[in-house]
Formats: structure tokens, sequence, C-alpha cells
């Protein structure tokens, strides 16, 4: 049987977390080449290297990030253990790292994730946004427990990852003041010729309008196209042009930004939790996967 020394884990998280070897002696009141030796037999043990020069520097490999996450829990449950015995306070939150997909729109992010944070056991929640394949692949590095996106994980990405299926919302357009009113009359042949706001070229919500617009033969004005679709409803509620967004957010989109939705599409959006894990255990991700299904996609609009 394998066992992991736990000085030279030690030493190695203690190294990682000061970003210096030096600066690890000095805590550890040792000499450098000892510390060093032994980081080195770790890495022996482990088969993989785990710190990477730069300049005159450390910085982590993608496989020392993985073993920092691990050491910090290893050593947050040992300050824990003595807490516990020794009659300490811990309080010491669960912690749930969620990487956001940069399409998916703040609001659908908003709505779920809040409702991890009514869990009865203290929460840490951290949210990254970027890419879909940037977050794909520090999930496989084990950096983050869950992707919200807007597709499951493609294929090509060769990442060993489970894809979710959370729920789904047909599209409606909004739109402020008099556009809104325009729009209504002959919907959706109004949108022949007006001004409308976009996703970027080469989202998936944005081929299938494009799709839609197409078989209907409509060519609105494109004015505006954003990555950030909290943007594109800010343009919106300014009278730039008419904009899509998911009908089960109807309610909050007219509020928040004091616009009226003009119709629907048959044009969906569908929301994927993606994880390391074919069946969820982690109690944060599965709160955010129950309360996207039977919260926020649980009505007509995701039948």
């Amino acid at each position: 049987m394998e066992w992991l020394n736990y000085h030279h884990l030690l030493y190695f998280w203690l190294t990682a977390r000061e970003g210096s070897l030096t600066r690890a002696c000095e805590e550890l009141r040792l000499a450098p080449g000892t510390v060093s030796k032994q980081i080195h037999q770790l890495e022996h043990i482990l088969g993989h290297k785990l710190f990477a020069k730069q300049g005159r520097g450390l910085v982590l490999t993608e496989s020392g990030r993985v073993a920092y996450r691990y050491a910090e829990e290893i050593f947050g449950l040992g300050r824990e253990l003595l807490d516990t015995l020794k009659d300490r306070p811990v309080g010491r939150p669960l912690r749930v790292t969620v990487g956001v997909a940069d399409v998916v729109p703040k609001l659908v992010a908003q709505r779920i994730l809040e409702h991890a944070l009514a869990l009865e056991e203290p929460l840490r929640l951290i949210c990254r946004e970027d890419r879909p394949v940037n977050l794909l692949r520090d999930l496989a590095a084990h950096e983050l427990d869950l992707v919200l996106s807007d597709a499951p994980a493609p294929a090509e990405a060769r990442v060993k990852a489970y894809s979710h299926l959370l729920g789904e919302s047909d599209i409606s357009f909004f739109a402020a003041g008099s556009l809104a009113t325009r729009l209504r009359r002959k919907w959706p042949a109004s949108l022949e010729g007006m001004p409308v706001l976009l996703p970027a070229e080469g989202t998936v919500l944005r081929r299938s309008l494009d799709q839609w617009l197409d078989g209907l033969g409509l060519r609105p004005k494109v004015v505006g196209e954003f990555e950030d679709s909290a943007l594109l409803a800010v343009f919106g509620s300014r009278g730039v042009g008419a904009f899509p967004a998911q009908s089960v957010l109807s309610e909050e989109v007219e509020r928040m930004h004091q616009v009226r939705r003009v119709g629907r599409t048959p044009v969906r959006e569908r929301l994927y939790a993606v994880t390391v894990e074919r069946r969820i255990k982690h109690p944060a991700v599965a709160a955010v996967c129950e309360a996207a299904r039977t919260r926020l996609y649980a009505d007509g609009a995701s039948a």
C-alpha cells in the first residue's frame, strides 16, 4: 500500500502558499536544501513535477495546483480536528468553486447560485467567469467543482466530464418605450428593418436566432453584438434596439431594465452543469442543480 509522507506535503504546501522556498524555510526553520530535497521526494512519489522555474521564482505546474488544492483541504481538516478536540469553535465553511461560461446570462447564474448560499451549512462560494474551453480545462485540473454552460462539454475538448441538463427556456424579445409598442403590433413580422441587439457571433444562441430569422425571411437591423448579456440588456434598456432574453426571466428583465416583452420565439436556450462526477455528491453543487430544475426552469417556459 502506498502512503503519503505528510511532512513532504507540508513543505510543499508552505512553499506554494508563501510563493518562495526561502520564506517557507524561514517559517519551518529548516535549510533550503532539506526542504527542496523533500519536495523532490514528494514529486517522485506522485510521479509529477509540482513546481516550475519562472525567472528567479517558482510557479505551480498544473499537477502542482491540483496537489495544492488537496493540501489546503488536508491541513484545513487537521486544524479543524484540533479545534474540535480542544473545544474551540470551528465554523469552517464548505467551499464550492463554480465556473460560469461567459455566454450564460448573469441573471440565470445569480438565480440558481443564490440557492446554494441558502444551505444550512456555511458556504464559501467562489465564482469564475471565462470562455467554456478555459473553464473545462480548469475543471479537468480539479480547480472547479462545477461549470455552468449553455452547451454540453464537446467531445473534442478531451476532458473527462459529464454534462447534466438543468433545464431550458424559450427566448423572448424585449424593448423599451415606443420601440416596444411598434414591435408588438405585428409580431414577429414587425422585426423587419427594426433595430436589434444580438449575442456575439459563434454563440449557440446567436446561431439559433439567425436560423429562426432566416426561416421567416426577416432582416432586422443589427445595431449591436455583445458577448455579455448583461451589457446587451443595458443598451436595450436605453432604447437602442430590441434584445433577446430567456422567457423564464421576463419579470426580472422587465423590472430591472424598465422594458416590455414584445414577443416570444420558438428558439430555446439550455443550461448545463458540467462536472467530473457522473453522480453529483458535492452538497452545494447538488443544491445548484436542484434549484435550476425545480425553481428557475419548472414553469411552462421550460416545458
